[in-house]
C-alpha cells in the first residue's frame, strides 16, 4: 500500500537557468516558476496531501541585483494580495515564514492580510518561506526563548518547536529540490532533519506531474528509520 507525505519541502531552484537557456529574461523564468508553484499545489492538494512548504526567498537571496529582488518582491505581493480568491477555491490556507520583519512593508502587510484571509480554508496549507534562512530560524527562535523566561532545563525538543515560525506545522516527510544542486541551503534546518531528500536535474520550470509521481514512488520504497 503507497504512503503519501504529509508535508512536502519544495527548494525551487533552477528558474534563471532555465530563461538563460531559452535566451529568455531572468525575470521570465521567476514568472513561470511562479505559475510552476501553484500548479504543484493543485498536484499535491488533489493527491491528499496536506501541507506543502516553497522555499521562494531565502535570506541570502537579497544579494542579488536590486532590479531581480525588486522584481521578486513585487511578484510576490502580487500573489498575495490578487491570488486570495484561487486560494478559497482550491482550500488552501497560507502561511508566510521567515523574517517578515526584514521584508518591504506592503509585503508584509500582504502576507498578514493573505492569512487572515485564508485561515478557515482546510484543504491545505501552503506555507511560503520569504526571508527565510534555516539558521536565521533557529536563532529567531532562541531570542524569544530567552525572551520567554523559561529555564534552560525546562527547555525540550518539543518546546523549543513552539518558538519556530509555523510550531504547528508537521515535520516535512520529503524535501523535493529542482535543478541537480544536491544541498539543502539551510531550508527547513531544525524540522527537516529526518526528511527523505528527492533530487532531480529539471529546472524547476520544467518540473511536471509525472515528476512528481516519481518522486512520490520513490518516497513510497524509502525504509524511514528515524534513527532508530
Amino acid at each position: 500500500m503507497s504512503e503519501l507525505p504529509n508535508h512536502i519541502g519544495f527548494i525551487m531552484d533552477g528558474n534563471r537557468r532555465w530563461a538563460r537557456a531559452r535566451g529568455l529574461p531572468t525575470f521570465e523564468g521567476h514568472r513561470r516558476g511562479y505559475d510552476k508553484m501553484k500548479e504543484v499545489g493543485d498536484w499535491c492538494i488533489a493527491r491528499g496531501i496536506r501541507w506543502m512548504t516553497v522555499f521562494a526567498f531565502s535570506t541570502e537571496n537579497w544579494n542579488r541585483s536590486k532590479e531581480e529582488v525588486d522584481y521578486l518582491m513585487g511578484l510576490l505581493h502580487r500573489g498575495l494580495t490578487t491570488e486570495l480568491g484561487e486560494f478559497d477555491r482550491r482550500g488552501i490556507r497560507l502561511r508566510v515564514i521567515g523574517r517578515r520583519a526584514g521584508l518591504p512593508e506592503n509585503v508584509q502587510r500582504a502576507a498578514h492580510e493573505a492569512e487572515a484571509h485564508t485561515a478557515k480554508n482546510d484543504k491545505g496549507t501552503l506555507c511560503l518561506a520569504i526571508n527565510y534562512g534555516g539558521r536565521a530560524e533557529i536563532v529567531d527562535a532562541a531570542r524569544k526563548v530567552a525572551e520567554s523566561g523559561i529555564k534552560p532545563e525546562d527547555i525540550t525538543e518539543e518546546s523549543f518547536r513552539g518558538f519556530l515560525y509555523a510550531p504547528d506545522a508537521p515535520d516535512p516527510d520529503l524535501i523535493i529540490r529542482t535543478s541537480g544542486e544536491q544541498r539543502t541551503s539551510g531550508f527547513l534546518t531544525y524540522t527537516g532533519a529526518y526528511s527523505e531528500l528527492y533530487f532531480t536535474i529539471k529546472h524547476w520550470p520544467d518540473f511536471s506531474e509525472a515528476d512528481l509521481e516519481e518522486a512520490l514512488s520513490w518516497y513510497n520504497e524509502r525504509q524511514r528509520r528515524f534513527g532508530k
